[in-house]
């Protein structure tokens, strides 16, 4: 074996395990399926592509996610690195450049002469070798089917859907304008709707006929990702109350009802997505329902929403606190394919798997991360049993309950600085790793 340690996978969470491998001085093996074999969803063959929304989530540090982003920040993380080289203005929100992160991503790990790419379908589980497996939400069915043979339970899923983009020519500009929750007021063109369009509207959406990969009643969706025509069935105000909301939007008109809100998704901004408006509608009606906003009458789809099956582990009831396989040791799981939802929260995962398998390695004591960080409360949620377990978001409702019958709120800027200098305290004992490069 001429490498130390092999990863699978190479989106956020491998990409983020590989890189951070690298810089720990292990030398790895990287597999990636894509363009062997290509998913329903990727486009390219690119490390780190995102394959739905273009943002990251709030960098706001008293936002769980925006902690999430510093904490990754102090340990060095390389895909944060790679965001904040290709972020786009975008309000309050974090938002990338898609091609040019999943290129600094891809520029990162080929030009690293510590990481080699092999191009195939991991298929089976070797624990001869030391592996960090990041396969992801959309692992491929043989795999899955090995990950559920060899742990000897049946795997999870859910489904996830993504938004619509549109280029940007296409959209009316005289029935859009320019306006933004916070930051400049053109980092988004929001497209109005009148109280009688909005109706109408939704009342397409609660009708109209969807795609769907599976039989109906095996459709469960995630509830921090709920595709808009499902939202629009819980009741028809639920879409003005949530991302067709005009709160907020100071330059809007004086009969503007509700609103969709689209953002650059490159830095030329020729390319518009659809904010929080992923959909499973078939083609047709997603071309014929949003062909009745007034903005987008004549819109020109670069890419159709669409409906994917999301698979994960059961992480509480296979995986140890060091993310290994309790049946497999020296092999580790990162990411989606742990438990957790989200960009961020995929990379955190691929950057803890990584740290614990460099100190196994190495014969350093791992690094603890406490739940008084968000990294630590993560780890704990996809590790520690519980009785309806299903993906997460890094939320500060994943602190454990203290006892008594009233519960006080988070003083999330305390817990900020708590975490972040618990966080400084692991960057330091890593950092001390560099004087010893001997792997076990």
């Amino acid at each position: 074996m001429d490498f130390d340690i092999r990863v699978v996978g190479g989106g956020l969470a491998g990409s983020e395990a590989a890189l951070s491998l690298a810089r720990l001085g292990l030398s790895v093996e990287l597999w990636e399926m894509r363009p062997l074999h290509q998913t329903d969803i990727h486009e390219t063959d690119r490390f780190g592509e995102l394959v739905c929304s273009n943002s990251l989530g709030s960098d706001a540090l008293r936002d769980a996610r925006g902690l999430l982003k510093a904490e990754l920040r102090l340990l060095g993380s390389a895909i944060v690195g790679c965001a904040d080289a290709s972020r786009l203005p975008a309000g309050k929100a974090f938002a990338v450049d898609k091609n040019q992160f999943s290129g600094l991503v891809t520029q990162s790990i080929q030009s690293n002469p510590l990481i080699s790419v092999r191009r195939e379908e991991y298929r089976r589980l070797d624990s001869s070798v030391p592996t960090i497996l990041a396969t992801g939400p959309l692992t491929s069915p043989d795999f899955l089917d090995e990950l559920r043979k060899r742990l000897g339970r049946e795997n999870l899923f859910f489904y996830d859907a993504v938004a619509p983009s549109i280029w940007a020519h296409s959209v009316d500009r005289d029935s859009s304008f320019l306006s933004s929750r916070g930051g400049d007021a053109a980092d988004y063109l929001n497209c109005p709707l009148t109280r009688e369009e909005y109706y109408t509207f939704v009342h397409a959406l609660q009708s109209a006929r969807r795609h769907l990969p599976e039989t109906p009643h095996e459709q469960k969706y995630f509830e921090g990702c709920l595709p808009v025509e499902e939202i629009a069935r819980r009741g028809d105000d639920a879409l003005r109350f949530g991302p067709m909301r005009p709160i907020g939007l100071r330059e809007r008109p004086e009969d503007c009802f509700a609103v969709i809100q689209l953002r650059k998704e490159n830095r030329e901004g020729t390319v518009l997505g659809l904010v929080g408006f992923q959909t499973s509608l078939a083609i047709a009606e997603q071309q014929r329902v949003l062909g009745m906003i007034p903005a987008l009458r004549n819109a020109e789809f670069v890419r159709y929403g669409l409906i994917h099956r999301n698979a994960f582990l059961r992480g509480p009831s296979v995986l140890s606190q060091d993310l290994q396989l309790r049946a497999f040791p020296r092999i580790w799981t990162a990411g989606q394919l742990c438990g957790v939802d989200g960009y961020m929260e995929s990379t955190a995962l691929g950057l803890v798997a990584a740290l614990n398998a460099a100190a196994t390695l190495r014969g350093f004591p791992r690094p603890v991360f406490s739940v008084q960080t968000m990294m630590g409360l993560l780890v704990d949620y996809v590790t520690q049993e519980r009785a309806d377990f299903q993906p997460a978001n890094a939320n500060y409702g994943l602190l454990p309950l203290e006892p008594g019958p009233k519960q006080k709120a988070v003083d999330r800027e305390a817990f900020a600085v708590a975490a972040l200098k618990h966080i400084r305290h692991i960057a330091d004992e890593v950092e001390a790793w560099s004087t010893n490069k001997t792997v076990l």
